[in-house]
């Protein structure tokens, strides 16, 4: 069949069907266009909104770190509680629809790691009220292999020859930066360290185990000398709940050991404060050491 000029139909209908294909194709990158562009849109602004609700809660942890410091400087409140504290605040702010949780806890209430080994690198075994031999305790009180120690001295060592070989793979030879380097060491497992992490800091002072005895927990307590057994730890635990200990003497009363002002004390200095504020499915927190005889800052971390 032919038009009635004789051109062929075939050849009109060729034509109309790739100017069909051409539309369709110019139709479909076009929306892939519009699809990327519109989901280009919604990401960034997701992510805008996402910064700016990080900004506004890293602000807002930043007020509960500055309470916190607030409690800290009031002496007087602070001996009242023997445990850590803990306060979770729902919108606290009109404008702010979220929760602010504050936790603080009293590192002095620890076992002091750097403690273990003096300055000097001199370490008497046979003195049982030295720090080597009340971690040996702190040991045994949490089930621990002893060991332990002699892989944290041939970490600490400079001059000393090694205990274990093992140990003393890439050893640091100086004191803890962070309890976190206890996962450095050579034959401390992961399962070691979330045990004794609870109970354990690394303090800034080396040759210095001051345990504030009002916040101690059992297993530190009785690291302290030979005498005091769990359940000694216990009444120390009970009695001080509702009668904070304000002298050494009363600590000592109820163990039946004298400690003095070298090993034990009733009130803490420093304190890591621990601060988050969440709001909408969105995290801020911020973790920091306070010194609060200085009132310095010894540590902060915001993630």
């Amino acid at each position: 069949m032919k038009y009635s000029n004789g051109s062929p139909l075939r050849h009109v209908n060729d034509q109309q069907g790739v100017a069909l294909v051409v539309v369709l194709l110019a139709l479909v990158l076009l929306t892939a266009m519009v699809v990327e562009f519109s989901y280009g849109v919604y990401t960034g602004t997701n992510d805008l909104y996402n910064w700016r609700d990080a900004q506004r809660l890293s602000v807002m942890a930043k007020s509960g770190v500055n309470v916190s410091a607030n409690l800290l400087s009031h002496k007087e409140m602070v001996l009242q509680y023997t445990e850590s504290i803990e306060m979770p605040i729902e919108n606290p702010f009109e404008d702010f629809n979220g929760i602010i949780t504050i936790r603080i806890e009293d590192e002095d209430a620890k076992f002091n790691l750097n403690a273990i080994i003096p300055d000097n690198d001199f370490l008497d075994e046979s003195d049982l009220k030295n720090p080597y031999n009340c971690f040996i305790r702190l040991l045994k009180a949490l089930s621990l292999d002893v060991k332990i120690a002699d892989r944290l001295v041939d970490w600490f060592h400079k001059k000393r020859e090694s205990i274990l070989s093992d140990s003393e793979v890439a050893a640091k030879n100086s004191a803890l930066d962070s309890v976190d380097e206890l996962l450095l060491i050579n034959g401390i497992s992961r399962k070691d360290y979330d045990k004794l992490l609870p109970y354990v800091t690394a303090g800034k002072k080396r040759d210095l185990l001051i345990v504030n005895v009002n916040r101690a927990e059992a297993p530190v307590l009785m690291s302290l000398a030979d005498g005091i057994s769990e359940e000694t730890a216990k009444k120390v635990i009970q009695q001080r709940k509702g009668n904070p200990f304000t002298e050494l003497s009363q600590f000592n009363k109820i163990t039946g050991i004298t400690l003095t002002s070298e090993r034990i004390c009733t009130d803490g200095a420093v304190f890591v404060i621990k601060s988050s504020a969440s709001s909408g499915g969105v995290k801020r927190v911020i973790e920091t050491i306070l010194d609060t005889t200085t009132n310095k800052v010894q540590y902060w971390k915001e993630y």
